[in-house]
């Protein structure tokens, strides 16, 4: 019954906010974050505590304004998703702009497959969609929600053209194909693992427990590593989806320390774009959880 209720809130609230002009939207997407700022206490103070430890010498204040931009534009993006089932090429023109494609598509003219780090940064969903309706399918792994009737419908919309989705809890095989196909393959690399899965590396001057499989994989197959963000740009009052430089992988024929040292790399790719666009990033998440042994937690 709670499972049914859930799937009729989420499609009502995406059928209305679907049927809007882009613009009114976002505005009620804006509004609704606005209050999600002011009513969910814990994910707040967990934010704060995340900003703390990643900016110490920030006041509370500025971290606070970082804060009021995230629920906007986390709002923003619940009104995007929603939207997305109408986009086209051409309807996207006046909001959407690529930099540095050319990164991607010499790394897919190498055939070996192409990983793109990414994370919870900027307007992930709405990144891999645009891809896709421009012409350039990929997969995404991504953790099954909670509801299997609203991850249904999520994927529904995500897969519309053409992409596709390795859930985490089966993705190894499937990664490997795709690499081994010469496909590209999205991966969310900020957030909080645990060993074995994860390793410790340097993320904001702390330890933080971050999966190594994009690494081990990319090591395996030859596949280019690159990341991928779509943020939006206030200047422009656009989303612009960005493609970094190919990250090389080290290989010194020890595989153990080569996947904690290029997962290392890929993570100060991802640190150093947060650093760009702080108030893009999902800081409610408890990325710091895992700790090294002997080590206080933070939460």
């Amino acid at each position: 019954m709670r499972e049914s209720l859930e799937f009729a809130v989420v499609w009502l609230l995406m059928r209305v906010l679907g049927a809007l002009p882009r613009s009114v939207a976002r505005a009620i997407g804006a509004a609704l974050g606005a209050i999600a700022f002011h009513a969910v206490q814990r994910l707040r103070k967990v934010a704060e505590k995340n900003l703390a430890l990643a900016f110490p010498k920030t006041s509370a204040r500025e971290h606070q304004q970082i804060l009021r931009k995230l629920y906007r534009n986390l709002g923003w993006q619940l009104a995007e998703f929603c939207q997305m089932s109408k986009y086209t090429p051409e309807s996207t023109q006046s909001f959407i702009r690529y930099e540095g494609l050319e990164h991607y598509l010499a790394a897919r003219r190498k055939g070996n497959g192409v990983l793109i780090v990414t994370g919870h940064l900027g307007a992930w969903e709405l990144s891999s969609f645009y891809h896709s309706l421009m012409g350039y399918p990929m997969s995404m792994v991504i953790r099954r929600l909670d509801n299997a009737k609203v991850d249904s419908l999520v994927n529904h919309i995500r897969c519309l053209h053409g992409n596709r989705v390795l859930h985490k809890d089966d993705f190894a095989r499937g990664l490997l194909a795709a690499m081994r196909s010469g496909e590209t393959v999205g991966i969310l690399m900020d957030t909080n693992m645990t060993p074995p899965q994860g390793v410790f590396v340097p993320f904001f001057s702390k330890a933080a427990c971050t999966a190594s499989g994009l690494a081990r994989v990319a090591m395996k197959t030859g596949a280019s590593v690159l990341p991928g963000f779509m943020l939006w740009e206030e200047s422009e009052q656009k989303y612009v989806l960005h493609f970094g430089e190919e990250i090389p992988m080290l290989r010194t024929g020890d595989d153990e320390s080569d996947a904690v040292t290029n997962t290392a790399h890929c993570t100060a790719v991802i640190e150093s774009y947060i650093r760009r666009y702080p108030d893009q990033w999902l800081w409610v998440h408890r990325r710091w959880k895992t700790r090294p042994e002997g080590e206080t937690r933070f939460y």
